[in-house]
């Protein structure tokens, strides 16, 4: 086993609350065992271009509270040919780079999973991705942060409606996930939640708002971007159904992305940012650092970028349950 000592970090992919919190404990964790730390700026298409800084723990202090990625990001068609992945490995050799940590999603981890195969280079994951829609990880770096913002969000937008008698339809994010639609569904007591794992059954929806008409002033619908119709779609269908709704549709959009993370996300980052660093000292590659029960896992890339199995029925139920 080759001994580790020159590491780089870089966050690809979208950007997720918390990513900060891990590049800042990949460097000091980097810096404690006697290694040098590098940063890669923008991700993959830095690694391809020799965008490469050495790190102290200095150049990340002050950043744990932000959101965002202070190394940046960027998805990288280069990387995807076998000549920006060559140059790439041209660019970390030059360094004497001995293993990589790599924060992102299943873009990052499907990259980081042909670089190894190339090149051999060890490589770990960290979870970063306000979907949570990777396996071995109960939390993914930035999901409780998005589904709080949420919140937030769709409250005030519960008090506009609560004065006007108002129906709103607020799409959330998650092109191939439910998991923040259903679950600030649940803590803003949405009347609907709309998620791409389920067909939609607009019958069943009508009656439920129907239903809810005589017990509240306001209702919310919250509806996944991945849905496969929209929030647009869904709230034209709610006003051809009661036309004498005040139908207005919210979409959220990026603001869930931003913002400070919360305690939860910069725990969980500096946790999987320590463990990844001790993985590659140990000789592991090709995994992602996840929290299970509470616990450090290691799962490999092939397993973790398989989308999140079904969606748990007992939230959906909690829905419908809850929506009189």
């Amino acid at each position: 086993m080759k001994t580790i000592k020159n590491i780089a970090v870089l966050t690809s992919g979208g950007d997720a609350p918390g990513m900060n919190a891990g590049i800042r404990a990949v460097v000091r964790a980097g810096i404690y065992n006697n290694l040098n730390v590098f940063g890669v700026k923008r991700g993959y298409d830095g690694l391809v271009n020799g965008e490469l800084i050495p790190m102290d723990a200095k150049s990340v202090a002050n950043i744990i509270q932000r959101g965002g990625t202070i190394l940046k990001t960027a998805r990288s068609d280069e990387f995807r040919t076998v000549e920006g992945r060559q140059k790439a490995y041209d660019n970390i050799k030059k360094l004497g780079i001995d293993g990589l940590v790599v924060i992102g999603g299943d873009g990052t981890f499907t990259g980081a999973s042909k670089f190894i195969e190339e090149f051999d280079i060890p490589i770990i994951g960290i979870p970063g991705t306000i979907d949570n829609d990777l396996a071995g990880t109960d939390f993914t770096i930035g999901y409780d942060t998005a589904i709080n913002t949420v919140v937030d969000a769709v409250d005030k937008i519960r008090d506009t409606a609560e004065s006007h008698d108002r129906l709103f339809v607020v799409e959330v994010m998650g092109r191939d996930s439910g998991l923040i639609a259903l679950r600030s569904g649940i803590s803003t007591g949405a009347e609907a939640v709309l998620i791409p794992e389920i067909n939609v059954d607009y019958d069943a929806i009508m009656k439920r708002l129907d239903k809810t008409r005589k017990n509240k002033a306001s209702r919310i619908v919250i509806v996944a971007e991945g849905d496969k119709e929209g929030g647009l779609v869904v709230a034209e269908k709610i006003q051809e159904n009661f036309p004498h709704y005040d139908v207005r549709l919210s979409i959220l959009g990026h603001i869930q992305r931003g913002g400070k993370p919360t305690c939860m996300d910069r725990v969980l980052a500096s946790r999987l940012g320590v463990a990844s660093v001790e993985a590659l000292i140990e000789g592991r590659k090709g995994e992602m650092a996840g929290l299970i029960c509470g616990e450090v896992h290691f799962t490999p890339f092939n397993k973790a970028i398989k989308h999140l199995d079904d969606i748990n029925e007992n939230l959906t139920r909690i829905v419908e349950i809850l929506s009189l």
